[in-house]
């Protein structure tokens, strides 16, 4: 094979392309020159690469140029989880192959997989979701679709068994995430959660913590800018960004999808031009709508949607205490603070 050529476009020590090469020929993948090489753009941190060889399109994704402890454990199970959801109707990024061996790419695993043919609503709208009121009230509903289809999948039929740990799952999860706010106080600068009704949602979770569930897969970070849709209609194309996946309460997805449902208040950043547009379903019609495609017990919602805000809630002020240590930029820093603020006035209400 002729040597490959690097794309300028792409630094080397990120994705060296010949390394690439060679191991894609060691999987039996198509082989030749790489073109229409392109940095794909959006919410996460991890690398993603658009190219085309052998007239086959590919995706690839490998962690952030600045490893973090758990960077390539956290792509090895991504990986493991979309490999297994293949063979499903789940909307999810189609697995072609994984590198889960770190020392091939300078460092990272990486894997490829199929393009998703749709769009961001956190990006922009396409002409025909812009200016029909109908398809946006119907891409809330194929969302909750989804997300009920993941949760009725027989997980260890796919080979997910070990794939999390379902006992206690709820019971660890106040406790959890109390400790993770507690840990941003290491952070030089910050000076402690000033988030009103931390303890109060703390103990009314814990009061109230349904007693049965079923476990399942849990996509875990499924608000609508891990969503992308498909540009003819309001169809889900792919949940994306699957980081958090475990197996656990996919009630959970629900309650996440519920709490960050643009409500007019800072949380509707997430999703952009989605929530300026308006027309979108109500969350009773979301509720009513999971509920059409899983037989789960939907009485508890609220307690979920409160867990929600308060998870939530938490993981972005880690953010805002980076930020007042100088680790991050203090606009991101300040506004996923009132995202916090935000999320916990929410839940408060749903106490009542």
């Amino acid at each position: 094979m002729p040597d490959v050529v690097q794309p300028t476009n792409v630094d080397p020590s990120l994705v060296d392309f010949a390394v690439v090469g060679d191991w894609m020929e060691s999987q039996g993948l198509e082989t030749g020159p790489f073109t229409d090489v392109a940095t794909i753009g959006g919410g996460t941190q991890n690398v993603l690469l658009r190219f085309t060889r052998g007239g086959r399109e590919f995706v690839l994704r490998r962690p952030p140029r600045h490893l973090r402890a758990k960077s390539n454990e956290v792509l090895r199970r991504e990986s493991r989880l979309l490999a297994a959801l293949n063979d499903t109707a789940v909307p999810a990024p189609g697995l072609i192959a994984a590198c889960t061996d770190e020392t091939v790419l300078g460092g990272a695993v990486f894997y490829l997989m199929e393009p998703i043919e749709g769009f961001s609503p956190a990006v922009g709208l396409p002409d025909l979701h812009a200016s029909d009121a109908s398809i946006r009230h119907g891409m809330g509903l194929s969302a909750a679709a989804a997300l009920a289809q993941l949760g009725n999948i027989d997980y260890e039929a796919i080979g997910l068994g070990d794939y999390g740990r379902p006992d206690g799952f709820l019971e660890r999860q106040v406790p959890r995430w109390l400790s993770e706010l507690e840990s941003y106080s290491r952070n030089d600068g910050y000076p402690g959660p000033d988030i009103p009704g931390v303890d109060k949602v703390a103990a009314w979770l814990e009061q109230h913590r349904p007693a049965q569930w079923t476990p399942g897969i849990l996509h875990g970070d499924c608000h609508l800018a891990n969503m992308m849709f498909r540009y003819d209609g309001p169809e889900l194309a792919a949940l994306v960004d699957w980081e958090m996946s475990t197996i656990g309460d996919p009630l959970l997805d629900l309650g996440w999808l519920l709490a960050t449902w643009p409500d007019g208040s800072e949380l509707n950043a997430l999703v952009g031009a989605l929530s300026t547009a308006g027309g979108l379903a109500t969350p009773a019609e979301l509720i009513a709508h999971y509920g059409e495609h899983s037989d789960r017990d939907l009485g508890a919602v609220s307690w979920y949607t409160v867990l929600a805000c308060f998870k939530l809630g938490i993981v972005l002020e880690g953010t805002h205490a980076r930020a007042c240590a100088g680790k991050a930029p203090k606009p991101v820093g300040d506004l996923l603070h009132s995202m916090t603020v935000r999320l916990f006035e929410k839940a408060a209400a749903l106490l009542e």
